[in-house]
């Protein structure tokens, strides 16, 4: 009797799978990988140099889920491969950038949350920031008074 082998790909062990730091990260790694597969070349998983906890098409998957939800528009998408293709972010310092990163934050702000719950962001979430411990005198908080100094 023949053993029938899978034809499944074999994923690397998610132990070992490194999450992006930010859904930017995701997404500039995605459009990377999919510039390289319209170009020839053959991606598969664990085949970086780091191994990550998703496919390309996994980023494109929510992508997509947000779209049919009506969360990102067209224009979002359209932002979204523009500057992902040229691998940064428009920039807050040039005028004619503005409308092009209002459209990318928002959808950058939509994405964050569904890829950490898949795993593939970690890290604080967008916008969020850890609290700073304050110092305390004596086992109690000083607080500054608001009002005006005599």
């Amino acid at each position: 009797m023949a053993f029938v082998t899978s034809r499944a790909p074999v994923l690397a062990s998610m132990s070992r799978a490194e999450p992006f730091s930010c859904a930017e990260d995701a997404w500039f790694w995605t459009m990377a990988a999919l510039t390289a597969r319209r170009d020839g070349a053959r991606l598969g998983a664990a085949r970086g140099s780091v191994v990550r906890p998703c496919e390309p098409d996994d980023v494109v998957k929510v992508l997509d889920r947000l779209y049919r939800q009506r969360r990102i528009d067209l224009a979002h998408a359209r932002i979204l491969r523009i500057w992902g293709e040229r691998g940064e972010q428009p920039s807050p310092r040039i005028p004619q950038e503005a409308g092009d990163l209002r459209l990318w934050r928002e959808a950058m702000d939509r994405l964050d949350y569904p890829l950490r719950q898949k795993g593939i962001v970690a890290g604080p979430a967008r916008g969020m920031t850890l609290p700073v411990e304050t110092p305390k005198r004596g086992g109690a908080e000083i607080l500054p008074f608001p009002g005006p100094r005599r």
